[in-house]
């Protein structure tokens, strides 16, 4: 992995038990077959313009973050601000730990701003805090692939670009952004496929909008700004309603 405060390679000796992957008792098995991909109705989220970026800091690799690395990332003529790790972190626990995900109906990619392209395996359990999700993540970064407890399963696993390549095909994929058409989401949900896979693009951002040239349309779910987490949030409990997931 590459970083602008340039490349390294580097072996870690954290634990999956450490990086808190443990699975639920009866966890969603995700679509093996192409058929299931294609065919398996669920919804697949993008989180699009991730800033997961790491660099050495004194003796030991990090995920930059505006708090923790204010300094260094100034340093390098970066804006601070932009260096937001934990809405992913926030984003992630709130599709993951959802009824929707639970029930097998959810499948989710991070995109990073570097282009680097994430599998999250549904049976994964994110870190609660927000420092073992740093390490988990630059454990990912380094080994490309993180497996779960008993080495069985890939829970997280870095993939080839471009996303696209990973959707089913046909599929439908919008954007959400502020600037979006704004919508009724319990209704718009009604208007969609039902029996096929659909797929929601968000920016993993503090601010400002994503821009990808696959989407069909952009929707907005508010007139009110909402974070990140809230608005996945949104997402999945219409789609909970929708599909009668209690």
């Amino acid at each position: 992995t590459q970083s602008t405060w340039g490349g390294f390679r580097a072996t870690f000796s954290m634990s999956d038990d450490e990086a808190d992957t443990s699975r639920a008792n009866k966890p969603p098995r995700p679509p093996k077959t192409l058929a299931e991909k294609q065919n398996q109705k669920r919804v697949i989220v993008v989180l699009d313009k991730a800033n997961l970026e790491i660099a050495k800091v004194g003796k030991k690799y990090v995920l930059l973050n505006c708090d923790d690395h204010h300094t260094i990332i100034s340093k390098n003529k970066k804006d601070p601000a932009e260096y937001r790790p934990d809405i992913t972190h926030q984003m992630l626990m709130q599709l993951l730990d959802s009824p929707l995900n639970k029930s097998g109906h959810m499948q989710v990619y991070i995109h990073t701003v570097k282009g680097v392209l994430i599998d999250i395996n549904p049976q994964i359990r994110i870190p609660r805090t927000f420092q073992r999700f740093c390490g988990l993540m630059v454990q990912l970064l380094f080994k490309l692939s993180i497996h779960s407890a008993n080495g069985s399963e890939k829970l997280m696993k870095v993939i080839k670009n471009p996303v696209t390549d990973h959707l089913p095909v046909g599929c439908r994929k919008i954007g959400t952004s502020f600037q979006g058409r704004l919508v009724n989401l319990d209704e718009y949900v009604k208007t969609q496929p039902q029996d096929q896979p659909i797929c929601y693009v968000f920016g993993a951002i503090a601010h400002g909008n994503i821009e990808t040239d696959f989407i069909e349309e952009s929707i907005s779910f508010s007139q009110y700004p909402l974070s990140g987490a809230v608005a996945v949030g949104r997402l999945t409990n219409a789609y909970e309603r929708l599909w009668n997931i209690l």
